[in-house]
């Protein structure tokens, strides 16, 4: 009878063990991103994933970073408990190196455990940080480069505040396609409330202005600024009924930036349009 107790527990024992051993599962809705596969043998531990943020990626000695803002993946990957041999430091970031090479990318900066890499692809812009750990242990951080939609929109009291203040208003939330001068559907909401605002104030006219990045001639982004405020005051002409003679476009282009032109995220800030009390 204990003879085959004992028996009983080792089996148990080793099932248990066993189950230790087994494949781990990646984390729930955890997978690889689109660019890139694993290591070997590895699963991932934890990952997250961001519409808008930002990461300071290494680009040279002495702690130079480049901070890149856009939709944002980190992934974590651990080895299986199963696998024979772990991958050293020095094979993981290699591989990652290798497989961006390999997609017309390149490498950006190098230590000793970790790697900042850099891609074009379909048009789009990755930045992608490897960091390696002797346990096989590692990490990728990737940012696809991109300006943030803008959410937020202010409202005709705050373009009203702004303009008793300081005799004008920036509006942000007024959007066209690159080069073009059509309002895109998503506008809606901001020449909403410029209406709203004059609305509020019969006597109130304004010089509605264009502003664009430097990106482009100069010749070529007055005439886009002028053409996008002229689009502005249609919509607001057309659509809100509000009197022609209340309000005039103008192009600015690129002669009064709001930001530094060398970032995407200056220059989204100085593509804006502006509101001016004639």
């Amino acid at each position: 009878m204990k003879k085959t107790a004992r028996l009983l527990l080792t089996v148990a024992f080793l099932s248990t063990a066993a189950g230790v051993l087994a494949q781990q599962k990646d984390a729930t809705g955890c997978t690889d991103h689109p660019l890139l596969t694993r290591m070997p043998n590895s699963w991932i531990h934890h990952c997250t994933q961001k519409e808008f943020d930002a990461h300071a990626f290494l680009v040279g000695p002495a702690k130079k970073t480049e901070q890149v803002e856009g939709r944002v993946w980190q992934i974590s990957y651990y080895p299986q408990a199963t696998a024979k041999e772990k991958p050293s430091e020095l094979q993981i970031l290699r591989n990652y190196e290798n497989a961006i090479k390999g997609l017309g990318g390149t490498l950006v900066y190098a230590e000793k455990s970790r790697e900042t890499l850099r891609l074009n692809q379909g048009g789009k812009e990755f930045w992608i940080e490897v960091g390696a750990e002797f346990t096989g242990k590692y990490g990728l951080k990737i940012v696809q480069r991109e300006a943030m939609t803008q959410s937020v929109v202010a409202d005709a009291a705050a373009f009203s505040n702004d303009l008793r203040s300081t005799g004008h208003a920036a509006v942000y939330g007024i959007y066209f396609d690159s080069g073009k001068s059509d309002l895109k559907p998503e506008s809606k909401q901001a020449i909403a409330e410029i209406a709203t605002l004059l609305q509020g104030d019969p006597a109130l006219k304004l010089y509605v202005v264009g502003h664009t990045d430097s990106v482009g001639g100069l010749e070529s982004n007055v005439k886009l600024s002028q053409a996008r405020a002229a689009a502005v005051v249609q919509a607001l002409v057309q659509t809100h009924g509000i009197a022609a003679s209340r309000l005039l476009p103008f192009g600015d282009g690129p002669t009064a930036p709001v930001a530094s032109n060398d970032t995407d995220e200056g220059r989204a800030k100085n593509r804006r349009v502006e509101l001016v009390k004639q």
